[in-house]
């Protein structure tokens, strides 16, 4: 592939909800562009960007691919995102190397969660976009309603640039308001100069509001409208991509991904109206800002790393700045190391063109970096440019995962290093309370395809558990009690005696030890083997097995045998009288609560305030978000939490967002505890048996 010039390039990805048909419409637009000599179907399974053989057996988009196309004289770069919220991390990523999305959906009245999402995305970043309405083939299209609903929420910012001609069935073609010409058939099809009957007048009038949008992104364009004059096709086409490119037109294009029908006039639009890397400048690390300059200092964001136990790591790069070369020394600014690039080339789907030169504005990839992962940035040792990492969210959802075999055991560390590498947003943790290996991510699909991963790639198979609750224990009054412990076997014994006192500390101050034994009835060299008898006990609690918290010991007496007496003697001893006092100074069970903010759409708001109570949960307040969304803030137990993320997304049909932090530990109501401590028995007797 040759070298193109940052104007002649348009880096875009292709976003929405899932099953909206992306991965479709990518096929057909590299199909239309002549790249590809066929359309795979993600039913045969050999599309061009889900190749990854979970995609295949799941029939959904998993992880985002990078595929790029010519098109009269331009190179335009496609990155097919996955549609599900539980891949979202994708979503984050194509955001900060892309220069506008399309955002795909249906041709129906509603629009989904996933469109939503891709805004809010866009909004966030400032990206421009497009709107591709598809599916206009089928038997429930409603192309007016969805109009409808998008000039209801967004007003005259979205622009009819396409009417279809037929409706449903009978869609047959798109009606371009640019040149007033039809393309009727599958791709660019045949095309007809004269407006089909009863077509005209609907042409005319949504043709004059286009021309208005355009007219408004330039002084003498809009002079030249006002004095009466038609704006021709190139200055009506150069208004809107000044409008797409400041976010105040939003372009709404139509066709059929399955058919081909209007995609052609896709291609056309993304190379005439979507802004190209040179309206892309970013904010280097030194305060400088950064034009697309391959002259300029070298800055390429890794922006998706793949984890591949054959081929090895590959890291995907957008060139924001300078020349990147194969064979090129690059310096990695976040783990300040030198790193050498042996294998460039450019990414198509899983497969692969080499490459010798990228410059500014173009992706590419680079295989068997030693150190490099997503969001590093790849400088020179001279310059040392950097750029923000992505902001990836946070989990939402655990579960427990176990080793099925010893052999699993020892490979399960390894693996979920690469797999992590390739996903920022899956989270391992070791739990050493509760003596589980957690694996933290977006939602249950997301986590099973993780686990399918370890299976397929790595050959690690395991078990999933449900997360334990960190509960802890304490108690509520003083009380004191001794600890004796003497065993005569014949020989020398053991002999350790002390009498204890547990006291009740602030919430979250954790743990005291205290020595007033006066008079020399423990000798001072016990009392250290006393406060380790004591800590040794507190792992294991003394109502249900969980850890002791916020509690004060004091040793106050004892006494010794000169020959008997030992460090173990006494650690027992201790163990002995701190069961024995915490018994009768009100013990209690407390349990995490977290600090919850969800942001719903206002019509939800009271199935989510329900739900919260049900779950035990005390509202603090609820306030506006944004605009159609309020921000519900409430204190939940995190017991009625762990499918929390599942059970959201079911009451707001995906719209709903939460953030949850540990707040405190609150004495867990009496109910709860006897269920907890007649668990741990049973667990307790069944062992023993």
């Amino acid at each position: 592939m040759k070298q193109y010039s940052p104007d002649k390039i348009r880096n875009v990805a292709i976003v929405g909800h899932g099953g909206s048909g992306k991965t479709m419409l990518v096929e057909h637009m590299l199909y239309t562009a002549g790249v590809a000599d066929r359309v795979g179907t993600v039913e045969a399974g050999n599309t061009q960007s889900d190749f990854d053989p979970l995609e295949i057996r799941r029939k959904i988009s998993v992880s985002a691919a990078v595929l790029s196309m010519e098109w009269h004289d331009h190179k335009i770069n496609l990155i097919d995102v996955p549609g599900f919220p539980d891949f979202i991390g994708d979503l984050h990523a194509a955001a900060r190397v892309v220069d506008a999305f399309i955002i795909v959906c249906e041709a129906k009245r509603d629009l989904d969660v996933g469109f939503d999402l891709a805004w809010e995305v866009a909004e966030e970043h400032g990206l421009a976009r497009c709107i591709f309405v598809n599916k206009l083939e089928r038997d429930n299209a409603d192309f007016p309603g969805l109009m409808e609903t998008l000039h209801a929420r967004y007003g005259n910012r979205v622009v009819d640039c396409q009417i279809p001609i037929g409706h449903q069935a009978a869609f047959s073609g798109v009606l371009d308001l640019l040149n007033m010409k039809v393309y009727k058939g599958k791709d660019r099809g045949e095309e007809i100069e004269e407006i089909p009957a009863g077509y005209a007048e609907e042409a005319e009038r949504l043709h004059d509001k286009m021309m208005d949008a355009a007219a408004e992104g330039d002084d003498d364009l809009m002079a030249k409208y006002l004095e009466g004059e038609k704006l021709t096709e190139e200055e009506v086409e150069h208004g809107l991509m000044i409008g797409v490119k400041e976010g105040r037109v939003v372009p709404v294009l139509i066709g059929s991904a399955a058919s081909g029908i209007g995609l052609a006039t896709l291609l056309d639009r993304i190379v005439g109206e979507l802004p190209s890397p040179l309206y892309h400048p970013v904010t280097g690390s030194d305060g400088k800002l950064y034009q697309e300059d391959p002259n300029g200092p070298l800055i390429g964001f890794v922006f998706k790393t793949t984890a591949d136990p054959y081929v090895g790591k590959i890291n995907y790069v957008r060139v924001f700045s300078g020349t990147l070369k194969a064979d090129d020394h690059v310096w990695n600014v976040a783990h300040e190391k030198d790193e050498r690039v042996h294998n460039l080339f450019y990414p198509h789907g899983k497969n692969q063109e080499n490459a010798t030169v990228v410059g500014a504005g173009d992706f590419c990839a680079i295989a068997k970096l030693q150190d490099t992962h997503t969001s590093d940035t790849l400088s020179t040792a001279k310059d040392k440019i950097s750029l923000p990492p992505i902001k990836f969210p946070d989990p939402i959802y655990r579960v427990a995962i176990k080793p099925v075999s010893k052999a699993d055991e020892d490979k399960l560390g390894g693996a979920l290093t690469r797999l992590l590498e390739e996903d920022p947003t899956l989270r391992y943790v070791r739990d050493t309370v509760m003596h589980q290996e957690l694996l933290e991510g977006m939602g249950d699909i997301h986590i099973d395809t993780a686990i399918e991963k370890l299976k397929t790639r790595f050959g690690v198979s395991v078990t999933i558990e449900e997360a334990k609750v960190p509960y802890q224990e304490t108690v509520k009054s003083t009380a004191q009690a001794q600890g004796r412990f003497k065993r005569q076997t014949g020989g020398k014994g053991q002999y350790g005696d002390c009498w204890l006192r547990i006291e009740p500390l602030e919430r979250g101050t954790g743990f005291e030890f205290g020595n007033q034994v006066v008079g020399g009835s423990i000798p001072k060299n016990f009392i250290p083997a006393i406060e380790k008898g004591v800590k040794e006990t507190m792992t294991s609690g003394f109502l249900a097995g969980y850890p002791v918290v916020d509690v004060k010991v004091v040793v106050y007496d004892g006494s010794y045998h000169d020959v008997d007496s030992s460090e173990m003697a006494f650690k027992t001893a201790a163990r002995i009288g701190f069961k024995a006092a915490a018994e009768k100074a009100q013990p209690t069970i407390l349990e995490p609560m977290m600090k919850l903010e969800v942001d719903v759409p206002d019509e939800a708001v009271g199935d989510v305030v329900g739900d919260l109570n049900t779950r035990r949960g005390q509202l603090q307040g609820m306030e506006p978000a944004s605009p159609g969304k309020t921000r519900v803030r409430a204190t939940v137990p995190m017991a009625t939490m762990m499918r929390y993320a599942l059970d959201l997304r079911s009451i707001t049909k995906g719209r709903g967002h939460f953030r949850s932090t540990l707040s405190h530990y609150d004495e867990l109501p009496h109910n709860e505890q006897q269920s907890l401590i007649k668990e741990y028995e049973k667990h307790r007797k069944e062992e023993e048996d």
